[in-house]
């Protein structure tokens, strides 16, 4: 098996070579030339790409670096504009803590991020990985970024058995161990793309890959086996109720509490799922219109939707002219009760 600093050195020519172009990196060769990572799209796309693809990220980061280019922008904004935006990334609480986090670095580091990973762990809303990732990525700190392709990737390297999530903290320690000095940003990229291009969960290109000849894994032809993962529980079914309320062409709705599941988002009244609502909004005519079916982290969730026109004014919510309400404002979950209400809602 060869040394850490021989293969960090193959995993950069490859990377030089092969490196994925995304809207919020600076490739390889503009690195050569001195353009350095704005800290301020580096935290963004990291924060956006928790638990969601490089593909639905793509058009969010342009919107948001095109409605809010700084974050000093970003800081200003209004909190219902950033959750609007935000509609259908899921996870609506790092949307929540990208507003704290970016008027924390106005108003706390003069608009500037911190440039060490102990510094950005103060920050609201940023995590271990996040801050190793921004760390290493805009700032050059040799601080050592795992997500799941860099866990895929070490498990197979060094034939880490170990079921995950038990084997994070050995998976964490053997990355640390490759994690240069020279080059960190690079290498933390370097490595996380190819797990995501090469090292994939399944049918590994092994063929093509700058490591397969130091892969333990593969030298066993146990490299599609690995990581292995400790069976998932079930997740159990909630179930709910929406109502869809509407009058002289205005829609009932009304802004989530900050805390909690869709913290913050415009949604439509309902009760008998989360722990919040109530009785219905209004005494109205409700029809039932069917139902949808949304899965969340931890459960599944059925929400019986319903439709009544009303005479007088809800007990809760507000009735929202359609001239002002953006269906994408609202969540996924939201807006599938929506698309299934909207061609019933005739005034």
């Amino acid at each position: 098996m060869l040394d850490p600093e021989s293969l960090c050195a193959q995993l950069l020519f490859w990377y030089d070579r092969h490196a994925r172009v995304m809207p919020w990196r600076v490739s390889p060769q503009d690195r050569v030339e001195g353009v350095r990572p704005d800290p301020y799209r580096v935290w963004l796309s990291e924060v956006m790409l928790q638990q969601t693809t490089v593909a639905a990220v793509r058009d969010y980061f342009h919107r948001f670096t095109a409605r809010w280019p700084t974050v000093a922008d970003l800081a200003a904004a209004e909190d219902a504009q950033v959750m609007g935006e935000w509609a259908g990334l899921g996870y609506y609480a790092r949307a929540r803590n990208l507003l704290k986090c970016a008027r924390a670095v106005v108003a706390d580091h003069g608009g500037k991020f911190p440039t060490s990973r102990e510094g950005l762990l103060t920050l609201p809303g940023i995590g271990p990985y996040t801050a190793s990732a921004i760390a290493a990525i805009a700032f050059d700190e040799p601080a050592t970024v795992v997500d799941g392709n860099v866990e895929r990737v070490i498990s197979r390297l060094r034939l880490v058995e170990t079921p995950l999530p038990a084997a994070k903290a050995e998976l964490t320690a053997l990355a640390a161990e490759l994690t240069p000095t020279q080059r960190p940003g690079d290498y933390a990229q370097a490595i996380m793309d190819l797990g995501a291009t090469i090292c994939t969960p399944r049918s590994p290109a092994c063929g093509i890959c700058p490591w397969s000849h130091a892969c333990a894994a593969r030298a066993e032809g146990l490299q599609a086996d690995l990581p292995r993962k400790s069976p998932k529980p079930d997740k159990p079914t909630r179930r709910g109720t929406l109502w869809l309320g509407h009058s002289d062409g205005a829609i009932l709705l009304e802004r989530r509490p900050e805390k909690g599941l869709l913290g913050g988002m415009l949604g439509i009244p309902g009760d008998g799922w989360d722990g919040q609502g109530g009785p219905a909004p209004a005494v109205a005519a409700w029809q039932e219109i069917g139902e949808v079916r949304h899965t969340f982290t931890h459960f599944h969730l059925v929400l019986t939707v319903l439709t009544a026109r009303l005479d007088g004014p809800p007990t809760r919510g507000d009735l929202i002219p359609r001239q002002h309400f953006r269906p994408a404002d609202l969540p996924t979950v939201m807006r599938k009760a929506w698309d299934l209400a909207r061609h019933t809602l005739g005034d």
